[in-house]
C-alpha cells in the first residue's frame, strides 16, 4: 500500500469509528475510538486463527505505517502545538511553579521511582533486564500524554486553576519526558561507564533551553507576520502558521532541540498574542478552527493506531507479560503518586491547592501514542530480547490508562 492508500483507510476507519462511537457506545471520544479499535484488532486476530493471511496483511499495513516515525515525526508537533494554542498564557503563568515542579522534578522523580522498581520486579519474576534499560522504560512511561490528558479536560468540570495545573503539567512534562529518555538512550548506547554526569547535564541542557528559546523565536515571528497580514488574507495566516510547525519541528530535529518544548512553547506565544483585541478578528475564526478541526482529525487518527497497534504487538505477546503488565500499572501509578504528591506537599506550605488536587493529578495522569512510540523506537539491535517485554509493559499501562482511568476520572472528580 502506497501512502495514499494508508491515509485514505485511516481517514475512512476514523470517520466509520467516530459514527460508531457517537451513535452506539457514546464514551468520550478518545477511549471510544480506541475501544472500538482495540475490538476490531481482536477480531482480525481471532479471524487469523482460521485465516492466516488475513493477519499477516494487518500486520504488513501497521508495520508500513511505522506508528513510532508518524507520531513522533510528524503528528505530535501539530498536536503540540494546536494544544498549547489553547491555553490560557494568563493563568499558566499564575500557576508557572507548581507546573515546572510537576513536569520536571515530578518526572525526574517517577522516572527513577519506576526504574529501580521495574528492575525489581524484573529480578523477581525470572527476566532480569539491565537497570539501565529499566530507566529508559521509567522515562518514557512517566510523563503524562497531553494528547489523551487535554482531551478529556475540557469536558471535565474543573476549576480554572486546577484544570491549567493538568494542562500545563502534561504539555510541558511531555517535552522534558522525551529529553530524559533519549538522554537516557544516548547513556545507553554510548555505555554508563563513558559517560559523564556533565555531558549528561549539557545535553539535557541543550534539548530543553534550546528548545524553549527556539520556541520563543517562531513564536515571536509567527506573531509579527500574523500581525502584518490581519485578515486581509486568512489562507496565508494557516499557512504561516503551519510552516512555523513543520519547519520548526525540522530545525528542532537538526539542531538537536526538543522539538515538543519547542512546539508547545511556540503554540503558547502565537495563541495568546492571537487573542489580544488587536488580533482577535484576524486569527481567532479562521486559524484556531483549522488548528481545532486539525487537532480533532489527528487525536482521532492517533488513538486508532494506538488500538490497531496491538495487532502487531500481539505476535510477541507472551502469557507471563500479562502478570508482568499489570505490575507495571501498580509501579507507574505509585511513582505518578508519589512524583505529585511530594512535590505539592512541599509547595502546599506556601502555596494552596484544592482538595483533591493530588487524587486528581494521579489518576488524570494518562499515557497514551506517545509513550508506545517510544517503547516502539527502542533500537533492536541495543535492546535484544528485551525490547518486547518493554514494549508489552508499555502497552499494558496505556491501556489501563486510557480506558480504566479516563472513563473513571470524571467520577472521582465529583466525588
Amino acid at each position: 500500500m502506497g501512502i495514499l492508500d494508508l491515509i485514505t483507510l485511516l481517514i475512512f476507519l476514523a470517520a466509520g469509528f467516530t459514527l460508531i462511537n457517537i451513535t452506539v457506545l457514546k464514551l468520550p471520544s478518545t477511549i471510544g475510538l480506541m475501544a472500538i479499535a482495540l475490538i476490531m484488532s481482536v477480531i482480525v486476530l481471532i479471524s487469523g486463527v482460521f485465516i492466516p493471511h488475513l493477519t499477516d496483511v494487518a500486520v504488513h499495513i501497521m508495520e508500513e505505517f511505522d506508528f513510532q516515525e508518524v507520531l513522533l515525526h510528524v503528528m505530535l508537533s501539530f498536536l503540540l502545538f494546536a494544544g498549547a494554542l489553547s491555553i490560557d498564557l494568563s493563568k499558566l503563568v499564575e500557576e508557572r511553579i507548581p507546573i515546572l515542579v510537576l513536569a520536571t522534578f515530578g518526572v525526574l522523580m517517577s522516572t527513577a521511582i519506576v526504574g529501580f522498581l521495574m528492575f525489581e520486579v524484573f529480578q523477581y519474576v525470572g527476566q532480569p533486564v539491565p537497570l539501565v534499560y529499566c530507566l529508559l522504560f521509567g522515562a518514557l512511561i512517566s510523563p503524562t500524554d497531553p494528547i489523551a490528558v487535554l482531551s478529556l479536560i475540557k469536558k471535565a468540570n474543573l476549576s480554572k486553576n486546577l484544570e491549567i495545573k493538568i494542562a500545563g503539567e502534561s504539555l510541558f512534562n511531555d517535552g522534558i519526558g522525551v529529553v530524559v529518555f533519549l538522554t537516557i538512550l544516548s547513556v545507553a548506547k554510548l555505555g554508563v561507564d563513558s559517560v559523564s554526569g556533565v555531558d549528561i547535564a549539557l545535553l539535557f541542557g541543550q534539548e530543553v533551553i534550546g528548545g524553549l528559546a527556539m520556541g520563543a523565536g517562531l513564536g515571536f515571528i509567527g506573531f509579527k507576520l500574523l500581525d502584518y497580514i490581519e485578515n486581509d488574507h486568512v489562507e496565508l495566516e494557516v499557512l504561516v502558521t503551519l510552516s512555523l510547525v513543520m519547519g520548526g519541528n525540522r530545525i528542532a530535529e537538526l539542531l538537536h532541540l526538543s522539538g515538543p518544548l519547542a512546539m508547545v512553547t511556540m503554540g503558547l506565544f502565537i495563541g495568546n498574542e492571537g487573542r489580544s483585541d488587536k488580533l482577535a478578528q484576524a486569527t481567532g475564526e479562521y486559524v484556531y478552527k483549522f488548528w481545532h478541526l486539525l487537532d480533532e482529525a489527528l487525536n482521532a487518527i492517533l488513538f486508532i493506531l494506538i488500538g490497531l497497534e496491538m495487532i502487531v504487538i500481539a505476535q510477541t505477546f507472551k502469557a507471563d507479560y500479562i502478570a508482568i503488565g499489570m505490575i507495571a500499572v501498580a509501579v507507574v501509578l505509585v511513582a505518578r503518586f508519589i512524583g505529585v504528591s511530594i512535590p505539592i506537599t512541599l509547595m502546599s506550605r506556601w502555596r494552596n491547592f484544592e482538595k483533591g488536587t493530588i487524587a486528581i493529578l494521579t489518576w488524570g495522569g494518562l499515557r497514551g501514542g506517545l509513550s508506545v512510540a517510544m517503547a516502539l523506537s527502542l533500537p533492536d539491535a541495543l535492546l535484544g530480547e528485551y525490547k518486547d517485554l518493554i514494549v508489552a509493559s508499555t502497552y499494558s499501562v496505556v491501556l489501563f490508562s486510557i480506558l480504566v482511568q479516563g472513563l473513571t476520572i470524571s467520577k472521582l472528580i465529583k466525588k
